[in-house]
């Protein structure tokens, strides 16, 4: 079916975020900050993992593949976001809202699944230690990668499809500063009863049970570190673990009750919020969180900078 037969409307507006006019050059000045951050912080990491061969390992080939989502799922958003924050008609074409959505979606969803796949390398590694190299061979890595995107592409792409299905009557202004399907399907003069049961039934999938695999893998890792009689030994295990704790903490903490349980966000400014925190914050901070937290990146780092201050000279 034609999409001008489902919609009455060539493009939406955006509400965008709920700041003072005065206060937008200081806002605009810290998102764009952030931002920056959140590139050029994720791009480094990329950039260490591929030049120092130590860090060649699944932990790493994991983390590679997360910090290239974090720089793509932060720029569908924010780049619109600092844009609208300087025009008066904060507008979006509908294929471009659509686009929108497919991406931020898709990005959150394959999110979910790397970060789960990096709990299965700490099992491996800490649980099963002697076959930590036979567990995680470099097949193995590019195939839960590879099922990562394939399952991101399956979920955004069913939301994606199910929406275009919907009308959008006279009302085309969403309340938010970006194309989120609950904002969305808020102002549908359709029946969005299909979309609302895909939309838990796959945040079940795509969310619930990575984060029960998650919980599981972890249970599993500290039934083996209180196993262990040295107390070195711990420290060295939850070392490798603390960072990706702080992760999956920031990620799940954001998103869990945003998606699954949509109508307990009965408020516009903390939908807002929490978008911001998952959308901004979040992906700034992977990057500190890996570099800050972990010695071999800081080790790479300083041969890096050794490289280039040689160079200079």
């Amino acid at each position: 079916m034609r999409r001008e037969n489902q919609s009455s409307v060539s493009e939406f507006l955006f509400l965008g975020l709920p700041i003072r006019p005065e206060q937008q050059a200081m806002f605009f000045a810290l998102f764009l900050g952030m931002y920056l951050t959140t590139v050029l912080g994720n791009l480094l990491v990329i950039l260490l993992i591929r030049l120092d061969s130590h860090l060649h390992t699944p932990m790493y080939f994991f983390l590679s593949h997360l910090a290239f989502t974090d720089v793509s799922f932060s720029s569908v958003t924010v780049p619109k976001m600092l844009m609208d924050m300087h025009a008066k008609y904060k507008s979006i074409p509908y294929e471009g809202c659509i686009s929108q959505m497919y991406f931020f979606l898709f990005f959150t969803d394959l999110d979910s699944f790397l970060i789960t796949s990096m709990a299965y390398d700490r099992y491996a590694a800490i649980c099963h230690p002697l076959h930590y190299t036979t567990i995680m061979r470099e097949e193995l890595c590019a195939l839960l990668v590879a099922i990562s995107w394939i399952l991101s592409c399956a979920s955004s792409l069913s939301h994606t499809l199910l929406l275009t299905q919907l009308s959008f009557c006279a009302d085309n202004a969403i309340p938010h500063f970006f194309c989120d399907l609950g904002a969305l399907l808020k102002i549908s003069c359709s029946g969005i009863v299909l979309n609302e049961l895909v939309m838990f039934t796959v945040g079940v999938v795509v969310i619930t049970l990575p984060f029960i695999c998650i919980l599981v893998s972890y249970g599993y890792i500290g039934a083996t570190i209180m196993k262990g009689p040295s107390t070195k030994g711990i420290c060295k295990a939850l070392s490798t673990c603390g960072s990706h704790l702080s992760i999956v903490s920031l990620y799940y903490g954001a998103i869990f009750g945003q998606y699954l349980f949509p109508k307990l966000s009965n408020f516009i400014d903390k939908d807002i919020i929490v978008a911001l925190m998952y959308t901004v914050v979040t992906p700034m901070l992977n990057p500190f969180i890996y570099s800050l937290r972990n010695r071999d990146m800081k080790e790479a780092l300083g041969k890096l900078l050794g490289r280039a201050t040689s160079l200079s000279r």
